[in-house]
């Protein structure tokens, strides 16, 4: 009895250290991105005093992500790879761990339009194989700590801790099962005790992250939360086009990405991502809302939709999906929430600008919530995960709809997998 409560204190005494380390981890990975931007993106062209100077900065980031790509692997893995690669080979590579966090974290800096998202839950997973090799007592639980640890990364980073553990967990049981048994590997820890852990992890993280903000400042803004009016009887009607939207802008995502692939694989890796840099300069001199992730964008979006064209926010959606894919493919790599987030929310806008025109307003944050589902739902294939993510800025009394809208999604993005999503998704 007094060995197993020992065994258990050590236990949630882990978990606690794991959670508080993500939350030191995330934080000091952010206030870095954000005072690199600054002095980027506002000191030097206020030195400068050249229009072009993004072109110049974001040509020498790709250029050096090319240097470092060519020289290593091509990090950072994309979130679904990294999730992947846990259920499959119940291990994730850590041995080049410096190279993954400044692959990481250039992208980000030189405004490249994904999020951090990928890189930083490579980075958690490489670390928590990294202790349990060289941790006795952590060794028989990696994977699940490693699971964990991803959990926690994600619901910090979006301050959506269900979703943290929803995007990890849901559709999970069939591949885990499968893994063990062609493995040989005996079952994990029961999901319960896994989901419990991981609220211990979880607060942890939040208390550090909290602490150094409420100390140094907070590293990033996060999400807006948007305020939605009452639902009318033509929002619901409108839903039924909402819907196939949002499904479209999944299926433009999903095949200029295979397009961009097709084409990044024809150039040397220098060429291509010094190409993708050039690239994203000039949108940052011509069209700087398709930079980034889109999160400090869309918190100015309600306010000032309604002072742009229909054509223009439809535009940018269009834009935005675009560089997202040219920037995953063509080696500035990072996580995709942030950008759909953004580019659905501008679709979802521009479209009620056209419905509605000057009535637009009591109608927007509906579609903008319905789009997004939707497509996201058919990129996750995880329902309740998409709903928890969207709650972070979207009105709770929404969430019946976004569920139906990402489980819609979901039930047509699964159409269109093919073998390779399959493998990559297990997660």
């Amino acid at each position: 009895m007094k060995y197993k409560v020992i065994n258990n204190l050590k236990l949630y005494l882990f978990i606690i250290l794991l959670g508080a380390t993500v939350g030191l981890v995330l934080w000091v990975f952010l206030k870095a991105i954000k005072l690199c931007t600054y002095l980027l993106w506002t000191m030097v062209p206020a030195a400068a005093g050249v229009s072009f100077i993004p072109v110049i900065i974001c040509a020498a980031g790709g250029l050096l992500m090319g240097l470092i790509h060519w020289k290593y692997y091509d990090y950072p893995e994309e979130l679904p790879v990294v999730l992947g690669k846990i259920r499959r080979n119940r291990h994730y590579d850590y041995d080049h761990m410096a190279v993954l966090l400044i692959c990481a974290f250039l992208p980000l800096v030189f405004g490249a339009s994904v999020g951090p998202e990928a890189g930083l839950t490579g980075i958690i997973a490489g670390l928590c194989y990294w202790i349990g090799d060289n941790v006795k007592y952590a060794k028989v639980h990696a994977a699940e700590y490693s699971d964990i640890g991803a959990a926690v990364m994600l619901g910090s980073l979006f301050h959506a801790p269900l979703f943290g553990i929803f995007a990890v967990e849901e559709n999970a049981s069939d591949e885990e099962h499968t893994s063990a048994s062609t493995e040989g590997q005996s079952p994990g820890m029961p999901k319960v005790t896994k989901v419990l852990l991981y609220g211990l992890s979880v607060a942890a993280a939040f208390f550090v992250m909290k602490g150094l903000g409420l100390l140094f400042g907070a590293a990033a803004e996060g999400f807006p939360a948007f305020e939605a009016a009452d639902a009318a009887a033509a929002d619901y009607v409108l839903a039924l086009l909402y819907v196939p939207v949002g499904l479209i802008l999944y299926l433009i995502y999903r095949y200029t990405k295979k397009l961009m692939a097709l084409f990044s694989s024809k150039l040397p890796v220098i060429v291509r991502e010094t190409l993708c840099g050039i690239c994203v300069g000039i949108m940052a001199v011509y069209v700087p809302a398709v930079c980034f992730s889109g999160e400090d964008q869309m918190s100015a979006l309600p306010e000032v939709f309604m002072t742009y064209a229909p054509a223009a926010l439809m535009g940018v959606s269009l834009l935005k999906i675009l560089m997202t894919t040219l920037c995953i493919e063509f080696g500035l790599k990072g996580g995709h929430f942030f950008p759909l987030i953004y580019a659905c929310s501008c679709m979802g806008f521009g479209m009620v600008l056209l419905i509605f025109s000057g009535g637009a307003a009591a109608h927007a944050v509906f579609a903008a919530a319905i789009v997004t589902a939707s497509a996201l739902g058919a990129q996750m294939k995880k329902p309740f995960a998409v709903t928890m993510l969207l709650m972070i800025c979207f009105p709770f009394r929404l969430a019946l709809w976004i569920l139906l809208a990402a489980a819609i999604g979901s039930k047509v993005g699964a159409l269109f997998a093919d073998k390779k999503d399959n493998q990559s998704l297990q997660a």
